[in-house]
């Protein structure tokens, strides 16, 4: 039997910040990607999906384990394969064109053959006529084109793709994406094989040969998945809407509340408590999807991908809600399903201070920082805590980015139940008279 394209071994990678202890990202990760197959790499955010992408592109080296390409150890990045990322990374100073051909000027190939494959893979990916465009002028769609079009004119053996429709609306994702399996079901593309990280179930399902699931804390692979069915697919099918819920159920046997930090900055070990990421999630959306299970004909249980059906929601738009009511003890998940707890049921029948109560009593049970900031403002005489010293706090955990965004939502989930509130302009938490008892 040949040699995979790409064999990854045992992989692990860690990561450090500052003098926090080794960080674990993904452990024992061994995986081998074939010449003909698209294979999606999908996961909960923080189960180290992005990075496995980056060790592939040897724009990483693991911390131990080793990476192959075509039999031979992948020691750096490597012409034969290329990477799209989520966001589009063109030089806004420079056309379609003159973004598409730069990786060939870089080669020093002739210039006829740089105008020849540009030109061709141009009018492949559907941008034909845009070659004098700016990207300013071109919509998202249009932007994502260039960034395939710019990976594609290498012509690389392997195309990894890292969450590159999420940033696009509905349909203008779902055009790009057809067009793409179009292209490589008419074996157009000038590939071998691809690999695809996404949030989005339905995608992988559309898109991929085999599927990988990845559980978090550290990152493994828990599940491999041949899909079964022949190009193209259709998603009201029976057996193709089965097969999703089948993946959201395996998805849901566990369902921590984590998110994806930045490559640099890792989330810190799970076994310290102020590690857990919150997500900008408005009370309202809490309190709504708590009210739409309680309501008939639900009844206190539903099917995830039906129910974001009937809240017309993306599955992945829908799941760090029920991840944040497991977490607060108000919902479960299980096997694919949501169902709501006795005190989510609770929390639906009660009247509104009954219902600050019960949201006060979760907060400060399941959510740490909550715990900790009101505890210290419970300690001081004048109810005022500097917001700097847990965003400190936060930073040692995760990255900048999230550790705000992890703020945010404890400043706006805490003001609904009343707990304490905060003074953006000083940067201070305080209590008022009737939180502090005064």
């Amino acid at each position: 039997m040949p040699d995979a394209l790409l064999s990854i071994r045992d992989c692990r990678q860690t990561y450090h910040k500052e003098s926090t202890a080794e960080v674990a990202v993904l452990e024992g990760v061994s995986l081998d990607l074939w010449e003909g197959e698209i294979v999606g790499l999908v996961g909960r955010s923080g189960s180290g999906k992005s990075t496995l992408l980056r060790i592939a592109s040897g724009l990483i080296t693991p911390s131990t384990g080793e990476v192959f390409w075509k039999g031979a150890p992948l020691s750096g990045p490597t012409p034969d394969i290329a990477m799209v990322f989520q966001s589009f990374a063109l030089f806004p100073w420079l056309t379609v064109r003159q973004n598409v051909v730069l990786g060939l000027e870089a080669k020093r190939l002739p210039r006829s053959e740089c105008d020849q494959r540009s030109e061709e893979i141009i009018d492949l990916i559907g941008l034909g006529g845009y070659e004098n465009a700016l990207p300013k002028e071109l919509s998202g769609s249009m932007q994502q084109r260039v960034g395939l079009a710019r990976a594609l004119v290498m012509r690389p053996d392997l195309l990894l793709m890292d969450e590159p429709f999420s940033s696009l609306d509905v349909l203008t994702g779902e055009n790009l994406r057809t067009d793409l399996i179009e292209l490589w079901s008419e074996r157009k593309l000038p590939i071998k094989s691809m690999m695809i990280v996404t949030h989005n179930v339905e995608e992988a399902v559309l898109m991929c040969d085999r599927i990988l699931l990845f559980s978090s804390n550290p990152g493994r692979v828990s599940h491999e998945l041949s899909v079964p069915f022949t190009h193209p697919r259709n998603r009201d099918d029976e057996a193709f809407r089965q097969f999703v819920d089948h993946i959201y159920t395996l998805m849901t046997r566990r369902a921590p509340l984590i998110s994806e930090a930045d490559v640099e900055v890792m989330p810190s070990a799970p076994t310290n408590p102020m590690s857990l990421v919150l997500p900008p999630l408005p009370i309202n959306l809490l309190v709504g999807l708590l009210e739409t299970l309680a309501a008939s004909p639900l009844n206190g249980r539903a099917d995830l991908p039906m129910l974001a059906e009937r809240l017309q929601m993306a599955l992945d738009d829908l799941f760090p809600i029920g991840e944040s009511l497991q977490l607060l003890e108000l919902a479960e998940l299980e096997d694919g399903d949501i169902l709501l707890t006795e005190e989510g049921a609770r929390f639906v029948h009660a009247e509104q201070d009954e219902r600050k109560e019960i949201m006060r009593t979760a907060f400060l049970h399941d959510i740490p920082l909550i715990r900790a900031i009101r505890a210290v403002l419970d300690e001081r005489p004048n109810h005022i805590a500097g917001a700097e010293r847990f965003r400190d706090e936060l930073e040692n955990c995760m990255s900048p980015n999230y550790a705000q965004q992890t703020l945010q939502t404890a400043i706006n989930w805490a003001r609904y139940a009343e707990l304490f509130d905060f003074d953006e302009e000083a940067d201070q938490f305080l209590l008022d008279d009737e939180a502090s008892g005064g």
